[in-house]
Parts: C-alpha cells; structure tokens; sequence
C-alpha cells in the first residue's frame, strides 16, 4: 500500500520575512561602498556649498540640505537598488527564491524596507551635518519630520527605479539608463532650482521628482513658512509614487529571459 505524500507546512511569514531581511542587510552590508558613496555625495555637496554665495544661491540653507538629501536618496534608490536587483534577477536569485516557501511579496517587501532603512540613515546623517554646518537648531519634531519625508522622497526614487528594472531587462541597459536619469534629475535640481537655466526651466524643476522632494525637506524644518505649495508637493509625489510604482510592478519579470 502506497501511502499519500505528505504536504509540508509553510514556515510562519515572521520567520521568512526575517530570514529575507537578514539576508539582505548582509548584501547591503558587503555592498558598503555603494552606501558610502551614497552618504559620501550629499556631504562633498554640503561642503561645497557652505559658503554664503553658494547658500543663496540654492535658495538657502534649508534648501541646500533638502537638495544634498535628495541626492543621497537618489543615488541608493535610482542607482543602487535599481542595479541590484537587475544583477539579482541576471544571476538567478529571484528564479531561486521563487521556488522557496516565501511569497513574491514578502521577497520585494524585504529588499525595500532595507533600502528605506539604508535612506533613513542618509538622511539622518546629512540633517545632522547640514544643520551644523549651517547653525541651525532644530527640534526633535523636525528632525521626525524629516524622516518621514526621507520615507516619501525615497519611495519614489525607488518607484523610478522599480520602473527602469520592469522595463529594462539587461543589468547593463539599467546601469546605464540610471546613470542618465540620474545625472538629469540632478541637473534639473542643481541648476532649474538655482534659476540658472532662466525662469521657465525653474518652474519646471519644481514640479520634477527632485524638486518636490526638495521642496518637503526645506518645508518641514520651516514649518511656519508652510504652503500651498507644499502641500502641492506632497500630492505630486504620491502621484509620482503611484504612477511609477504601477509601471515598474506591472512590467516587471522575475527572471533575466
């Protein structure tokens, strides 16, 4: 008599969504120099422009910390995440995870809460340094504020970048492709928000990505100054989010072919 193949239960969620997080971090973790260059780039900016000329330039300090974050959170979610998981899927580990207990939203969800904990840290560092730099004394609620939108700006750099990896299938194709978007998204920041490419391009450059996003982190360590426009920004990048989310989870492919 032959007997029934026995099914074997799955494993607690906890348990599976621990073991993807430790795993990783550990990748984050030996990919250091990545994060380093993430957190280096907006301290280099922040020197650079620490002088009273530069300050103004950029619309100020606040805007000047605001700008050196959101290029933090660019180059780990454009840059880096994006190029990971292109070279991930290369290689076979989402085929592989695929065939593991562990449901395909449990394995995304992994990746991006060490990504949003790879941004808080950016952002907390460059706060940290930029209102030294600048004098600024600033309070706990703030510094709170702050966070949480480094939790919104970076969820849509990694909606940007989630879009590149649905659409691109080669790693090679997504390096390049986040290197031109991000040296454009920079571009639009630095100089349309400067109102050195005139007065259109800078009206533009408010409403990108960027300029939103800049425009958050300036308005929450000046909340009396808070406008409009501001709330504006909070609605467009939710767009943005939910726009680029929806294209890069749609196209996206678990395997390299």
């Amino acid at each position: 008599m032959i007997s029934a193949p026995v099914a074997r239960a799955r494993p607690p969620i906890q348990l599976i969504l621990a073991s993807l997080l430790r795993a990783d971090s550990t990748v984050l973790v030996k990919n250091r120099r990545a994060l380093i260059i993430s957190i280096a780039l907006p301290i280099v900016l922040l020197i650079t422009t620490n002088s009273a000329k530069g300050t103004n330039n950029l619309g100020g300090a606040l805007f000047v910390i605001g700008l050196c974050t959101t290029y933090g959170l660019m180059s780990t979610s454009i840059l880096g995440y994006a190029l990971t998981v292109a070279r991930d899927r290369e290689k076979g580990v989402f085929q592989r995870l695929r065939v593991t207990p562990a449901p395909t939203w449990a394995i995304m969800s992994s990746r991006l809460a060490v990504q949003v904990a790879a941004n808080l840290l950016i952002a907390l560092i460059v706060l940290i340094v930029g209102s030294g730099l600048h004098h600024l004394t600033l309070s706990v609620g703030q510094y709170l504020l702050f966070l949480l939108i480094s939790v919104l700006g970076g969820a849509v750099f990694l909606s940007i970048g989630q879009t590149m990896v649905g659409l691109l299938k080669s790693a090679d194709t997504v390096n390049a492709a986040a290197r031109i978007v991000f040296i454009a998204l920079i571009f639009l920041g630095l100089f349309g928000q400067s109102g050195a490419l005139g007065a259109t391009w800078e009206s533009i450059s408010r409403w990108t990505p960027t300029g939103a996003v800049m425009t958050l982190f300036a308005g929450v360590l000046d909340l009396s100054a808070w406008s409009a426009r501001d709330t504006l920004c909070i609605v467009a990048s939710f767009g943005y989010i939910a726009f680029f989310a929806a294209i890069g989870i749609r196209w996206f492919q678990w395997e390299a072919r």
